[in-house]
């Protein structure tokens, strides 16, 4: 089946999460995505590990797990844009695409001839999208951009971790993530607009705009509530819901999400305390949430008196929220998602050829996945391909080229 992108080719010069998270999802839906990487190192990421994958006889790649994670369905272009060559080959690419993804450091590209209004007035139907960790203007617009850094900035880590305990990054990059979501949401709007004006857009994607944006119900609370109720860490329980979160029981935890009255009577009454739901003090979410201090260790002697599997599978008969907390083994052992086919396999290069796992893509078209067409690419796997399909450069001009090191 033809897929939704199938003809729209992106240059990526992007490394790290961010950006390679965006080309990645344009990847899967079936866009040429052209990683274009530095000759003799290729992006930052093939060196962040261990883990690395293995070879055919079981010892260590070069090819590390973080940047597997983000990087199929892409052909790698090993290029130095720092040479004069480099830059015309990368002009000339540009000729041939439809969308520019960067995330080089504000100025970076402008100074070696490449920047948004340049580009724009030599290649007008260009999509030109910039990510960056605080957006092409402002203040803070030179500083380099790192999750970890925009996470504190950005106010996710002053309401994640235990109430006594430091302030708490997410287990994930989740700046870079939603970054590039947000890019290539953008990227796709801009598509779709320019079959009507022919034009391309210039889209200016910061981490901290991320950040500050995805804030959401926490955000607004400290809009709406005034300085006076700015949220605080709650460890795993909810600003806004009671009881919404992680209790103990007699071997394990389990996490809780209370709704509604209703769900909250059902869940007294199958732990055998069904005054707790009748209780004024705790027969409302709102009075639930007064008296959070009060209810709280009630329920939490009340799990503690019973295992986890006793919980679930009684919550779960009586359609009450309820989730265990799984490690990533049993994450990728569960049932539903096993179903669901979030486990894939792609045979890859430098493992021999052996089959290589990946988390599949969550997008289901029609019941199917996009398929993974490519393996993430070894450093400049692709270079003499690309340059011969796209350039009409033969091996002999590729040798050259690669023998004076600009691919």
């Amino acid at each position: 089946m033809k897929q939704p992108l199938e003809g729209v080719r992106i240059l990526d010069l992007t490394r790290i999460l961010a950006g390679p998270s965006c080309t990645q999802i344009l990847g899967d839906l079936g866009a040429d995505v052209i990683k274009v990487e530095r000759p003799g190192r290729g992006d930052d990421t093939r060196g962040w590990g261990p883990p690395f994958l293995r070879d055919g006889d079981g010892e260590p790649t070069t090819e590390s797990a973080y940047y597997l994670c983000a990087n199929r369905n892409k052909r790698s272009l090993s290029l130095d844009i720092a040479s004069p060559e480099g830059r015309d080959i990368l002009e000339r690419l540009l000729g041939t695409c439809d969308v520019l993804v960067e995330n080089f450091k504000v100025g970076d590209l402008e100074r070696r001839g490449f920047g948004w209004e340049a580009v724009h007035a030599r290649h007008p139907g260009l999509i030109y999208c910039s990510i960056t960790g605080f957006g092409q203007d402002g203040p803070y617009a030179g500083r380099p951009g790192y999750d970890f850094i925009i996470q504190g900035m950005g106010g996710i880590m002053s309401i994640t971790g235990e109430p006594d305990g430091q302030p708490m990054k997410v287990g994930v990059a989740i700046s870079d993530v939603m970054a590039g979501m947000y890019a290539c949401v953008s990227i796709l709007a801009a598509l779709r607009q320019r079959e009507h004006t022919g034009h391309g857009r210039q889209i200016d994607i910061s981490l901290l705009d991320a950040q500050v944006a995805w804030l959401y119900n926490q955000a607004a609370n400290y809009l709406v509530g005034g300085e006076e109720q700015e949220p605080q860490r709650l460890g795993n329980a909810h600003p806004n819901i009671v009881p919404y979160q992680c209790f103990a029981t007699a071997d394990g935890h389990i996490n809780v999400a209370i709704g509604n009255d209703t769900q909250f009577q059902r869940l007294c009454r199958f732990a055998g305390r069904p005054e707790l739901g009748e209780d004024p003090r705790f027969a409302t979410n709102s009075q639930r949430l007064a008296n959070r201090e009060t209810l709280i260790p009630l329920l939490q002697e009340i799990f503690a008196a019973r295992g986890t599997d006793d919980w679930l599978d009684g919550l779960e008969r009586h359609q009450i929220p309820c989730g265990p907390i799984n490690s990533m083994s049993q994450v990728f052992r569960d049932p539903q998602v096993r179903h669901r086919g979030m486990l894939t396999h792609v045979r890859h290069p430098a493992a021999g050829d052996a089959a290589m796992p990946l988390v599949a893509s969550p997008i289901r078209m029609d019941g199917e996945r996009p398929p993974i067409r490519r393996a993430p690419p070894t450093a400049g796997q692709h270079t003499e391909e690309l340059l011969d399909e796209l350039l009409g450069l033969d091996a002999e001009q590729v040798a050259e080229l690669r023998g004076r090191g600009i691919v």
